[in-house]
């Protein structure tokens, strides 16, 4: 997609005290028709949503920021569903906001997206609203930026006059993408989405998402954060969101990185040879403790050519992936334990995406090219991190848990601003009360999500806390106290600020 430059017709760029007693006080939501997990959830792969979805896009679009709240408040009210207001949320950002010149930034307003959603599905049915308006008012804040440093970019129409045949999308659409070419890719994918199904397509894309360690795994993030919005608003939205994503897949600085060696590129050359060196019945070893724990230790201090091969040594002599993905997981959440910034956090959104797509392909090479690529990029995390100031001497070790003697997480939350380590001991100790119950994480999930709906103000808030809030219940049950706990530092502490968005949505309901 080739840049094009226009300009939109109109665009216009008191904070809660609830104390902890009062930190469930969400009820003036209940104003609102409740969101069943029936709308919010996806039933049989697509959803039929009415033909006319721009009026909501306009209204997006056109509305000021300090007006779009309440009046999507009001056209709810006036029988508004909420796949109609997630699908025009979405549009609005894959046509107005340009994932360059990096597919991070202020193109969090599209990514954070399926997190909004996945909080609201599990969310309780009154509170399934407050991260869709949430996402709202932040998409208002990108186009603003948009507009500033871009000059206002919208995608430009498709040249339809340079779509291959339909029988011929595919492989010219591999081409271009291989190829890095944009004007291709772009007419190819546009096809692609007219005559192709939604999954076939992504099987293509969950390569292209994992092929390069650039923008820090947010191409990644971004296939899968598509798939699973387009599984809720329906496949008929897709073709402005894939020609997004292919745009977005194929930002690179430089030259043509088809004509070089770019290091970003290199753990994807070589892994591509490396994936027929792993067993054919890779997919029957056992779960094995000790080695979880051996690639840990090779994610800590190995390059990402040993971290590749110890994946593949494991795989080969009997060990089940899920050891493998149970290693990655819990090895980005100590990363994060030892430097809670942007760089650790993106180490576990981005294996939370490669982990969804590894689960949802049906194509075996790509699964264990998912695998390899994942090892490849911790080791690529930890040393950016080395950048970017103190890494603490910290492991999951220093979790251990001890004997639980508080009342509940609310305690854990309100520690957590002072005595984050502390907290954290605290949390694991929590979790770890009965081997059986899947009870005090279920409560420990529940009080970060209203820490993150109450206090939560940026992306990376919904985006990691969905990301670990899903992927602990997909570890096996020895990971999850640890791998939760370590997480528990990028969560908002509830002595925080309240985010003044949640008044301002009582008032828009109450209006």
């Amino acid at each position: 997609m080739a840049d094009k430059h226009v300009r939109r017709n109109f665009l216009k760029a008191g904070t809660a005290t609830a104390a902890l007693a009062g930190l469930g006080d969400l009820s003036f939501l209940s104003q609102l028709s409740p969101v069943s997990a029936a709308e919010s959830t996806v039933k049989g792969g697509t959803v039929s949503l009415d033909s006319g979805i721009e009026p909501m896009v306009r209204l997006i679009e056109e509305t000021p920021r300090e007006r779009l709240l309440e009046e999507v408040a009001r056209k709810i009210q006036g029988g508004t569903s909420y796949r109609e207001v997630l699908a025009g949320l979405l549009l609005a950002g894959v046509k107005n906001i340009e994932p360059r010149p990096s597919v991070g930034f202020k193109f969090h307003a599209v990514l954070v997206v399926n997190s909004a959603h996945l909080a609201s599905q599990a969310s309780a049915a009154e509170h399934r609203w407050l991260p869709i308006f949430w996402a709202l008012d932040y998409y208002k804040s990108a186009a603003a930026r948009d507009v500033r440093e871009r000059g206002d970019w919208v995608m430009p129409a498709v040249a339809e006059s340079s779509f291959p045949k339909a029988h011929q999308a595919h492989e010219t659409f591999a081409a271009a993408m291989d190829n890095w070419d944009e004007e291709k890719a772009d007419a190819a994918v546009a096809q692609l989405a007219r005559t192709a199904g939604t999954n076939e397509i992504y099987e293509m894309l969950f390569r292209y998402g994992a092929r390069d360690f650039r923008s820090i795994g947010h191409k990644a993030i971004y296939v899968a954060n598509s798939l699973r919005t387009l599984h809720c608003i329906g496949s008929q939205h897709s073709e402005p969101v894939l020609r997004s994503l292919a745009y977005a897949l194929l930002m690179h600085e430089g030259d043509n990185p088809a004509g070089r060696d770019a290091e970003a590129d290199r753990p994807w050359r070589r892994n591509r040879e490396l994936v027929n060196s792993i067993r054919a019945d890779w997919r029957d070893g056992t779960v094995q403790e000790q080695a979880t724990l051996e690639l840990m230790q090779t994610l800590r201090t190995g390059s990402n050519d040993d971290a590749c091969d110890h994946v593949v040594q494991l795989l080969n002599s009997g060990t089940s992936p899920q050891s493998i993905w149970d290693a990655f997981c819990v090895c980005a959440g100590e990363f994060l334990m030892r430097q809670p910034g942007i760089v650790a956090l993106h180490a576990v959104t981005t294996t939370n995406a490669l982990f969804y797509a590894y689960r949802t392909s049906a194509n075996d090479e790509t699964r264990r090219l998912l695998m390899l690529q994942n090892a490849a990029f911790l080791p690529m995390f930890r040393e950016s991190m080395q950048s970017r100031g103190q890494i603490r001497d910290l492991s999951i070790d220093d979790l251990a848990a001890a004997e639980w003697s508080g009342n509940g997480p609310a305690e854990i939350f309100a520690e957590l601003q002072g005595n984050s380590l502390q907290a954290a001991r605290d949390a694991h100790g929590f979790l770890s009360q009965t081997s059986t119950s899947q009870q005090p994480i279920q409560e420990l999930m529940e009080r970060a999500r209203l820490m993150v709906f109450l206090k939560g103000n940026d992306a990376h808030d919904y985006k990691f806390s969905s990301a670990i809030l899903e992927d602990c219940l997909h570890l096996s049950p020895r990971w999850r106290a640890p791998f939760l706990a370590s997480n528990i530092f990028r969560i908002p502490a509830s002595g925080t600020r309240d985010n003044p968005l949640v008044e301002r949505t009582r008032a828009a309901f109450e209006a």
